[in-house]
């Protein structure tokens, strides 16, 4: 089978302590919005507390404006969130316990960032990014970090410029993003084309534009980032699909653009839009969206998830293989559900409150892992992963898990050594990934509405526990 290259998802000031010998050291990042806000309206500050080799951080963490305590909130490491693991066509990466970059699988042009074209079916480091990142995403060729200063680097395929370094160079070790050394929250790789969200709400984009999945109102390709028409504030969220993106608002709705001959826009057409325009029946209650080649999904507040687009194989999850122009409810999952993701050919997965997987659609490589190659239209538990996964990931016809023990496990196609156990073996059931130690993350989660007029300094303090040191994170939060 010969890779097409095109793929999904991810996301993410930090201070660090210093441990004693009994503990192992922490980070701790804090993100908020929308930022910036106005007067009365409700701010989400969520803490991501970072166990640098010793399993997820517990206890509390303190939420702070200045000297005026806002109130605490407890760690769960259900989910993880996105960027500790993500997934290509053919290859996959993940953040190891010391928050560097491991990756593994296809590496023909230069995907992997080890220096070399040499295809891995083991991980390896990423050259120059041993420690200090903070979320990693996987896109058809390229694969982009975010690092703990806000910088974006990016390597591999950069035909289209989806490096974002002014070039149409591939890259075989990390380079800058042009413009984007600092300041930057969220990043998510899609086919040809990559995307960053900033602290301020903006959404940019570069790389390949054909079918306008950059969203800045016109077909060029560009080779470093642009900003998205309409996004240049209140963007909390980015999914970049295959040539397609969409963006969770501050009001918690979804906007899509780009490529819509299926619908996976959402809008209720199949006509292909170079802006943004609003999904249907999204306005509100939406947490989390994650877009493929042809098919997205969101995540709703009452842990429902809803599917549109291409329905081929049951990829929509709803039990047919009727396309949909408008989302529909997945049928058969829990409303525990804390994770989604989308694979770009054609299958989804999700992740439930206490560490369940379960995942639906195409199913011909095993990439369900329930021990089959039969597609499956409705969510099947995938086999072995009931419970104990924090963070998940769909790649081209591939799955990956991490769990709270830092232990990471792939299925499905294999070809390129994608699923990291050695081999290039197909896998129908999840296999551990050799020699690897993945990023153990802890959430916590706090709504204020007390944020005056004015410029504030805002921290999450983590004190540590018994196996963790203590660390804190800021950031500065306009109202207006």
């Amino acid at each position: 089978m010969e890779p097409v290259r095109f793929c999904v998802v991810a996301t993410l000031s930090l201070a660090l302590a210093t441990p004693s010998l009994a503990e192992s050291p922490t980070r701790t990042r804090l993100l908020a919005w929308p930022n910036p806000s106005t007067s009365g309206q409700r701010v989400a500050l969520q803490a991501e507390v970072d166990g640098l080799g010793a399993g997820a951080p517990a206890g509390v963490v303190n939420f702070t404006d200045g000297a005026r305590a806002l109130g605490s909130a407890r760690l769960s490491p259900f989910p993880a969130g996105r960027g500790v693991i993500a997934l290509g066509v053919d290859h996959s990466c993940a953040l190891t316990s010391a928050g560097g970059v491991q990756c593994w699988g296809s590496n023909d042009v230069g995907q992997l960032g080890d220096g070399t074209s040499t295809s891995r079916p083991t991980p390896v480091a990423v050259s120059g990014l041993s420690s200090g990142v903070v979320a990693v995403s996987a896109g058809g060729g390229q694969t982009c970090a975010l690092t703990a200063g806000g910088a974006v680097k990016c390597w591999g395929l950069n035909d289209s410029g989806q490096v974002g370094d002014g070039t149409t160079t591939n890259r075989l070790t990390p380079v800058g993003v042009s413009g984007l050394s600092s300041g930057v929250v969220a990043i998510s790789a899609g086919g040809n084309h990559s995307c960053a969200l900033t602290a301020g709400g903006a959404l940019k984009c570069w790389g390949y534009n054909f079918y306008g999945e950059l969203g800045d109102g016109t077909d060029t390709n560009r080779l470093t980032p642009v900003p998205v028409s309409g996004l240049t504030t209140g963007v909390v969220a980015v999914a970049a699909g295959g040539f397609h993106t969409c963006a969770r608002t501050a009001t918690n709705s979804v906007k899509c653009w780009g490529y819509n001959d299926f619908g996976a826009l959402g809008d209720g057409t199949t006509t292909s839009r170079l802006a943004p325009v609003s999904v249907s029946s999204l306005s509100n209650g939406v947490v989390e969206v994650a877009a493929a080649i042809d098919h997205t999904c969101a995540r709703t507040d009452a842990g429902a998830v809803k599917c549109w687009g291409s329905n081929a194989n049951g990829r929509l999850g709803d039990g047919t293989t009727m396309d949909r122009l408008v989302p529909v409810a997945v049928s058969g999952l829990p409303s525990t559900v804390v994770a989604i993701t989308a694979g770009p050919f054609g299958h989804s997965c999700a992740l439930t409150a206490n560490g369940a997987v379960r995942c639906w659609g195409s199913n011909a490589n095993g990439e369900i892992g329930d021990g089959t190659t039969t597609d499956r239209p409705t969510p099947v538990l995938v086999s072995g992963l009931s419970k104990g996964v924090a963070a998940i990931a769909a790649g081209g016809f591939h799955s990956c898990a991490t769990a709270i023990s830092g232990a990471a496990r792939c299925w499905g196609w294999n070809g390129g050594g994608q699923l990291g156990d050695g081999t290039t073996t197909d896998r129908s059931v999840p296999a551990t990934v050799s020699s690897f130690a993945a990023l153990v993350r802890a959430r916590a989660r706090l709504y204020t509405r007390s944020l005056g007029v004015g410029s504030h300094t805002l921290r999450a303090s983590y004190p540590g526990d018994a196996f963790h040191s203590s660390s804190s994170g800021s950031r500065v939060q306009t109202v207006q």
